[in-house]
């Protein structure tokens, strides 16, 4: 099966209609693995300009049949082959038989243009040699014996390259013997099915000799400090003999008998303390001692806020200073001049803080003075950074004096580093506290703690657990808590790490892992990228740190390994696990080493960095041009870069930048590009806002500079219903449609239907088939469904405050092949009403942009559960300056209202809609 050119293994859909698109004859087919049901295929078949989809499902016995119209008998096969041969005859169910079949296209192993890989963590080129050779094993199996000894030659001088460069050059010394003399062996056998590569087998047990009796040694007095903590009427362990065996011996059970021997070792060195701890604990209590009591060091108490005062302008020249004590819960206000403050305002009298658009650095400040009678003062001040410092301190001390149990909103720190295989400095304090260049923390705010770290590196020499230490030391001096992990995830040298506060802990739950190589042939983890899932309370969060394809030319591989992480990553609820990874979470946010680069001339960059034109450059960003052609992160946002490109400088400065790379193949060229990116994307409706987006220019160990972002959350709790359950039946709440209305990117004539996921819900619930369809224009398919093929869904809870954080997954589903043709999110809050609302939005699959979807529907709630409360990060708004209001007057401010404006690094697409679809929906031809 694997040699059939037909099987494209797990491309996706699209892909597959695209290939048969450009095939264009009837009868074109291809298989692939099935994107519903783990194990089983799809058969794609071309007719009549239409893509047919067809499963191919395996039985108990592992058999397989094909799907087909009803009143045709299904056949089993043993092999995807004979499937196929068989079906290449008429009459057997099909549209038409299989006649030609698509190729797969050959993939070429990539290998990195930057060098990267030979420091990546210690994983020398030796090893991206010998994996990199055994990714194109199968095409050797078919050459001739003058082509085995061709293979043999280029191996043999692969091997002279390493050499000079790596430091197990004795090794080399035996791996050389057997490429000039038994690789011709092992490819004969395996030509006649015999994949034991035993001649490889003896040669790896020959040049670890060394390491077997290394190991024999370390076990040896692993074992004596064992036993001598075993209890004492256990009789002693007889010796174990030491066999190093000798090249004469040497065979497959030789390298067992090694794994064995270092798993042994790892037994005993993961056993070994709580052997110790027992023993001594036992020794305690059977000689009655006493030992001393060591009091525990009380954990470091919070830092309190000093009490910080900003200079402001008040009206037209009048100068004050505005002072924010957090801890007391105030604000007063001074004229200058005056030694006492014109104005105390305590915080549960502040109603509302609304930044100004058109002036970053105004805000107006909406505050009781009197019963019924409410006052607003405008002030400005020095810049916009000092003005988002005070919105903090004030956001700060409405959390802190709330009398809420469970919070609305939290700080989430990311941050990323390629570290260059190399240590870090002694401190990150830079890097921790969002301080160096771009849009930076104010120093009123820098050691303000967050809620959560999540920390990503690339290129990170250090051990796992040493990492993580020095970041919990480096945090608990900067801000005086001792924070708690919540997951590690590593993949060779791409570590993830999450830390939260201490009392966040037992609201962190369901943390999943994962990570997904994108090396060489998919195989090697130098790149690749790993992940962190939980739930924060109700809120589902996703972390991705990730290390793409470097070389400037390798744009379309890093798109492709953003495509390969996005569909292989396991994250988040299993329930929800055919839903594309950009939609599982409430918040989820991908960075890392990106390696986008700029497309422009070396020293034409360097005269824009040196005179801050950003924005030259922004538009030849390889990752910003991407992402206008929907290729990468669709709907993703991302801060405003404002700090020069963090990659690639002279390790030990950030005075200029290292472009010229020697290697042997000639001088390498790395243009100076922002590679480290930080990028996030949220449900509908959900308050997330960037405070921070810059890199540190202190930290100079690497070659890249460390980035960062710090974000202000909005969160929900477990809702508890404030209306106590009564003897009656409970009101129920009420979510209906009225029609609903798809077009998906498709050559397929299917009938659809339609799967509703929500948290709200009890299981997940789905419509009857599309009561229309049509296919006026080629490679879109038009589906509707009117009120009566829709459910009405219930959730378990009918109340407002509820209802309002909740959202819908819908997916269109294919009747025929189970399939998804598209996945959205739709918030409830905008919904809720006794009137139908319109609602429009996009159709998402494995990262790609596969449609659009509108309707009306209304979400009914009961009278009596009508009640809501103010969010905590809703008495801040956003408002543009039209008229200038007469300082000191009552006014009533506008409802709040959350808009977060579009990054100027990613310019405004000309039309509204990029995908062909939404012009349909508007009637364009």
């Amino acid at each position: 099966m694997a040699a059939a050119s037909w099987y494209h293994r797990d491309i996706s859909r699209v892909v597959a209609e695209e290939l048969l698109a450009k095939a264009g004859r009837d009868g074109c087919f291809l298989v692939r693995d099935s994107e519903s049901v783990s194990g089983a295929y799809a058969l794609c078949l071309l007719f009549q300009r239409h893509v047919h989809t067809y499963r191919i499902l395996p039985d108990d016995e592992g058999l397989l049949s094909v799907q087909t119209i009803q009143g045709i008998q299904a056949k089993c096969f043993r092999t995807l082959p004979d499937l196929v041969s068989a079906y290449q005859q008429p009459n057997n169910g099909l549209v038409t038989p299989l006649l030609y079949p698509v190729h797969r296209a050959r993939q070429v192993a990539d290998e990195d243009s930057d060098g990267e890989d030979g420091r990546g963590g210690g994983h020398g080129h030796a090893a991206s040699a010998v994996l990199a050779g055994g990714a194109r094993a199968s095409a050797w199996l078919s050459a001739s014996i003058a082509g085995r000894t061709h293979i043999s030659q280029q191996l043999h001088q692969r091997l002279q390259e390493q050499v000079h460069s790596s430091p197990a050059s004795d090794f080399m010394g035996f791996m050389a013997e057997y490429l000039n003399h038994h690789v011709q062996l092992d490819l004969e056998a395996l030509r006649h099915g015999h994949p034991q590569l035993r001649h490889l087998s003896t040669a790896l047990v020959t040049a670890c000799r060394a390491l077997h009796r290394r190991i024999d040694f370390t076990l040896a007095g692993l074992e004596m400090l064992a036993r001598v903590f075993d209890p004492p009427a256990s009789p002693c362990s007889p010796a174990r003999e030491q066999v190093s065996p000798s090249p004469a011996t040497a065979s497959p059970s030789c390298l067992r008998l090694l794994l064995n021997k270092i798993s042994t070792v790892n037994h005993l060195l993961s056993s070994l303390e709580k052997k110790v701890l027992k023993s001594l604990q036992e020794t305690v209590s059977r000689h009655n001692l006493a030992l001393p009591s060591v009091a525990a060091d009380p954990p470091p108490a919070t830092k309190p806020l000093a009490v910080q005062s900003f200079e402001v302008k008040v009206g037209k020249s009048q100068r004050a200073a505005l002072t924010v004590d957090v801890e007391s819960g105030t604000v007063a206000i001074t004229k200058r001049g005056s030694g006492a403050p014109e104005e105390t305002i305590p915080q549960d009298k502040i109603l509302q803080l609304i930044k100004y658009q058109s002036v970053q650095s105004k805000v107006r400040l909406v505050y009781d003075r009197e019963p019924q009678r409410s006052l607003s003062r405008d002030f400005v001040f020095p810049n916009a950074r000092k003005r988002e410092a005070f919105c903090q301190l004030l956001q700060l001390m409405k959390i802190q004096h709330s009398n809420l149990d469970e919070p609305d909103l939290i700080s989430v720190y990311v941050g990323t580093w390629n570290m260059g295989s190399t240590p870090p400095p002694r401190s990150l304090a830079s890097w921790l506290t969002s301080r160096g260049l771009g849009r930076t923390q104010d120093e009123t705010t820098a050691c303000v703690p967050h809620d959560i770290y999540v920390i990503g590196t690339q290129e990170n020499s250090l051990g796992d657990r040493e990492w993580v230490e020095f970041l919990r030391a480096s945090l608990k001096t900067l801000m005086a808590i001792d924070y708690r992990v919540v997951a590690l995830q590593c993949l060779w040298s791409i570590k993830i790490v999450v830390l939260v506060k201490p009392e966040h802990e037992r609201r962190i739950s369901h943390v999943h892992t994962s990570s997904v190589k994108t090396g060489i042939a998919n195989t090697l983890g130098n790149k690749g990228a790993v992940g962190v899932s939980f739930l924060f309370n109700g809120t589902s969060f996703g972390f991705v740190n990730c290390h793409l394809a470097s070389g400037s030319e390798k744009t379309h591989r890093r798109n492709q390994n953003y495509s390969d992480i996005l569909r292989s990553l396991v994250l988040g609820d299993k329930r929800l696990g055919a839903f594309d990874l950009t939609l599982r979470f409430t918040h989820l946010f991908w960075f890392g080493d990106l390696n986008y680069r700029l497309n422009m001339d070396v020293q034409d960059i360097l005269a824009h960095v040196t005179k801050k034109e950003f924005e030259a450059l922004l538009a030849v960003d390889q990752l910003n041009l991407e992402r206008e052609k929907n290729k990468v992160f669709l709907r993703f946002s991302e801060g405003d870069i404002s700090f020069p490109p963090t990659y690639r400088y002279e390790r030990g400065s950030r005075d200029s930048y290292m472009w010229q790379k020697f290697k042997p193949t000639g001088m390498r060229i790395n243009v100076p590009s922002w590679c480290d990116r930080i990028l996030w994307k949220s449900h509908p409706e959900t308050h997330v806002v960037c405070n921070s987006y810059g890199c540190t220019d202190d930290i100079v160990t690497s070659d890249h500079s460390p980035v960062f972002a710090t974000f202000e959350v909005g969160v929900t709790s477990q809702f508890v219903p404030k209306k106590a359950p009564g003897s009656g039946p409970e009101p129920l709440a009420c979510i209906e449609w009225e029609s609903i209305e798809v077009i998906v990117k498709t050559a397929s004539r299917s009938k659809c239907y339609i799967e509703f996921h929500s948290y709200c819900l009890e299981e997940a619930q789905r419509s009857g088939e599309n009561t229309s369809q049509s296919c006026d224009i080629p490679g879109f398919l038009r589906l509707g469904w009117s009120a009566k093929h829709l459910p009405v869904l219930n959730p378990i809870l009918p109340d407002l405050e509820y209802l309002g954080d909740q959202h819908l997954l819908l997916s269109i589903k294919g009747v025929e092949s189970c399939e998804s043709y598209g996945e959205c999110c739709i918030a409830m809050r905008s919904m809720i009403g006794s009137m139908a609302q319109q609602f429009e939005t996009f159709l998402f699959h494995r990262g790609e942009e596969t449609g659009s979807m509108r309707g009306w529907m209304k979400v009914r709630v009961p009278k009596d559960r009508r009640s809501t409360r103010e969010r905590l990060y809703e008495w801040i708004s956003f408002e543009e300056e039209d008229a200038e209001p007469a300082a000191d007057t009552p006014t009533c401010p506008k409802s709040p209202l959350q808009r977060l404006s579009r990054p100027h690094s990613l310019p405004e697409p000309a039309a509204g809609y990029t995908n062909p679809a939404y012009f349909i929906f508007e009637g364009v031809p």
